[in-house]
């Protein structure tokens, strides 16, 4: 996993925060938007690192790439977020080599997602990729690995149930909703953002309500209307948000921005409100829940509601695990044959020279010598000779990185690029 193209070895990491130990303030704190990515990327790239990509969701915060030391990306995220270092050594993991791969797969396939099955994120995943690779910052290892973690997403859905069933952070809005909210297809609701799962929620709450008053509003207002459009749902420009909150017994928050967009100041009730707030960092003020009438539910809670679907989707992951070992060991081969084959072939042109220099010395001290059959009988046990070398290296049990030192040290040889 050491990428020797410089004279100081590098190791691959993975280093974040999840919602497994980071609570949804903290993440916030962590949170990257697209500019944020982008000046991350740029910085690392000025700081000699060759391969790096960066995702950054509701969920999670994290980063893929190749450093001496796992504090080079650890300082890349907080110096480009609101988080300390601080705050991550307290909530933050780092792996390194084969549990970083092992760890981007499960996120990659939906394993480590807040709800099972979830496959979202390996869109984001190549989204971010495809950003890094403009950068010029994807090696052939990165490309590699982004590719077999999309092959396993692929077959994991295909040959696994582990994504059936109508179940996400936005379902399970609509699910709350409906549990919580008499009569809904008479309420207001008021869906304000048209961030992704803002967008999900509204298309479930259309398909399982016969709701005619959902209304829009965005701060880009023809987002608002390309959505509306698609859905036949009302639009109002940002500038009457105070009085359609007013009007709204449901208020779906989801506009991804980096500061609460919805605070007790701009709401001045007539009757009880429920909002849901579907972004990371929050978007709604916790101090609305100071009055009266306001539920304010976020999305962490909304991630915890699990039913059958969930119970039934944990059957196959065995299935699925066993899907992620087989292309990862695939992967784990690939990486070893490329590490030690140009040991191997610096091997081959050393016992090539040492051929040639002795059949030159036997073809002058013994009368007769017939050099064809030499150099075919010389070539064959050359060829075997590797080949050992090679399995040996191929095998689970081979500890490449010493036993490439010893084969280099024992033939004096010297492979510059592994």
């Amino acid at each position: 996993m050491e990428n020797n193209h410089t004279s100081k070895q590098h190791y691959f990491y993975a280093v974040g925060l999840s919602y497994k130990k980071a609570d949804a303030a903290t993440r916030g704190k962590f949170s990257l938007d697209s500019l944020a990515k982008t000046r991350l990327l740029e910085q690392a790239k000025e700081e000699g690192i060759e391969s790096l990509v960066v995702t950054s969701t509701c969920n999670r915060t994290e980063i893929y790439g190749f450093a001496e030391h796992p504090f080079q990306l650890i300082k890349l995220i907080c110096e480009n977020s609101n988080g300390t270092v601080e705050e991550f050594q307290s909530v933050g993991f780092v792996y390194k080599n084969n549990e970083a791969i092992s760890h981007i797969f499960k996120v990659g396939t939906g394993l480590d997602s807040q709800i099972l099955g979830d496959f979202e994120i390996i869109a984001q995943i190549k989204t971010s990729f495809i950003h890094a690779k403009a950068l010029g910052l994807v090696n052939t290892f990165m490309e590699r690995l982004v590719n077999a973690v999309i092959q396993a997403s692929k077959k994991i859905k295909t040959d696994t149930e582990i994504s059936s069933g109508a179940t996400s952070v936005a379902f399970a809005a609509v699910q709350y909703i409906f549990k919580n909210v008499e009569d809904i297809g008479n309420k207001n609701i008021l869906l304000f953002g048209t961030g992704k799962i803002g967008r999900n929620t509204c298309e479930n709450l259309v398909k399982h309500t016969k709701n005619e008053h959902i209304t829009l509003i965005n701060r880009t207002k023809d987002k608002a209307e390309k959505l509306a459009g698609k859905l036949n749902l009302i639009v109002r420009d940002y500038s009457e948000l105070h009085l359609e909150l007013q009007r709204a017994d449901v208020l779906v928050v989801a506009t991804g921005a980096q500061n609460p967009t919805v605070d007790k100041a701009i709401l001045n009730l007539k009757k009880p409100l429920l909002i849901l707030d579907l972004s990371i960092p929050k978007n709604v003020n916790e101090d609305v829940e100071e009055l009266e009438g306001v539920t304010l539910i976020h999305m962490d809670y909304l991630s915890q509601l699990t039913d059958e679907t969930i119970e039934n989707r944990k059957k196959h992951i065995p299935h699925a695990e066993a899907i992620i070992e087989e292309i990862k060991e695939e992967f784990i081969t690939w990486t070893k044959g490329r590490k030690f084959a140009p040991t191997i072939n610096a091997l081959k042109a050393k016992l090539n020279d040492i051929k040639t220099a002795e059949l030159n010395f036997q073809s002058k001290k013994i009368a007769g010598f017939n050099e064809e059959q030499a150099e075919i009988i010389s070539a064959r046990i050359i060829q075997k000779i590797t080949t050992h070398f090679a399995n040996h290296l191929k095998d689970e049990s081979t500890m490449v990185d010493e036993s490439i030192q010893w084969i280099e040290k024992v033939f004096k040889i010297d492979a510059l690029v592994k």
